[in-house]
């Protein structure tokens, strides 16, 4: 995106004070949601909506690899009894690993249900749809994450990965159902 994209994707989103001067890299809870969902408007407009979705599945995995993965819970990944688990137990701790970050750390309440061959995260409140409405979900920077995050706690496996519920289209939640298996894996 380089800096001339940032400048003209806080522009669009109305967001132009962060030109000089970045949010503060801290655990307080001080970057509002509607800021988050302005960014995630800005970049479909900036770059239509299949370009805006492509942008925002790399933020979300950027922001996964480059700060959530050394965050609490998720350090504990890299420890070789953590790589000596079976794959669906590394997915599982890893989902809820973040699932927990999100709840303890912001505002984003998230948790894990699971399904036969599905894990559901949930999201009460996402950033990325707030105060928005769409006829298609709209939180892909979350898919992102949940993407970084799976590839993180399997040591490189691929997984699908798709939100089948936003509150931008009208659901109470925002959904993103992950196969149990990764891709190219048979179901165990």
């Amino acid at each position: 995106m380089g800096q001339n994209g940032l400048s003209q994707l806080l522009e669009i989103a109305a967001l132009e004070s962060y030109q000089s001067e970045l949010p503060p890299d801290n655990l307080e809870r001080g970057f509002d949601f509607a800021e988050i969902a302005a960014l995630n408007m800005a970049l479909e407009r900036m770059y239509g909506t299949r370009g805006g979705r492509g942008m925002a599945l790399r933020i979300g995995q950027r922001a996964f690899a480059c700060g959530l993965k050394n965050f609490g819970a998720m350090r504990a990944v890299t420890a070789p009894a953590f790589r000596s688990l079976p794959l669906p137990k590394r997915v599982d701790y890893g989902l809820r690993g973040l699932a927990a970050i999100l709840t303890n750390f912001s505002d984003q309440s998230s948790s894990i249900e699971v399904e036969d061959n599905a894990l559901h995260f949930v999201s009460d409140i996402s950033p990325f749809s707030w105060g928005r409405t769409a006829d298609k979900s709209v939180c892909h920077m979350m898919v992102g994450m949940i993407l970084e995050c799976l590839r993180w706690t399997s040591n490189g496996y691929e997984f699908y990965v798709r939100e089948v519920q936003c509150h931008a289209t009208g659901h109470d939640q925002c959904v993103f159902r992950v196969n149990k298996s990764a891709i190219g894996e048979r179901l165990r």
